[in-house]
């Protein structure tokens, strides 16, 4: 459970990773101009920060994605911590918890400890919160 996060900050780590990702790549490219490598260094600037580039680039895809499923997104208070969380699907963790929340009252988590008091927290979300059409 540790590693288990909600849908919304599973595609903001991607985002986070490519970016990184991108920019350390973008850095190793300069290296080749930088340390004066001839021509092999130009090609080796040219490919990684074009791959570099390219992973920024869909980072930024990934962050626009996740914030358009976010401002889709039910908000619902966590039965176990409390907080305000966003859920997506009919399944989904809580941001600070952990606790698989569910909107599917047929829903059995693959271990009996998935969720921090050992048991899955069933809810129906409250209507305020739902989108209303325009």
């Amino acid at each position: 459970m540790l590693l288990k996060s909600s849908k919304v900050n599973e595609f903001r780590l991607w985002g986070l990773a490519l970016t990184m990702g991108g920019m350390l790549l973008m850095i190793v490219g300069l290296a080749g101009i930088v340390f004066d490598w001839g021509t092999a260094g130009r090609v080796l600037a040219i490919i990684f920060m074009t791959l570099g580039m390219i992973s920024v680039l869909v980072s930024m895809g990934i962050y626009f994605w996740a914030g358009m499923l976010s401002t889709s997104a039910i908000v619902i208070d966590c039965p176990e911590c409390g907080r305000r969380t966003k859920m997506l699907g009919k399944t989904d963790r809580c941001m600070y918890c952990k606790t698989i929340l569910s909107v599917d009252p047929q829903y059995q988590p693959a271990a009996q400890n998935e969720t921090a008091a050992g048991q899955e927290a069933h809810f129906e979300p409250s209507r305020e919160y739902e989108q209303k059409p325009h």
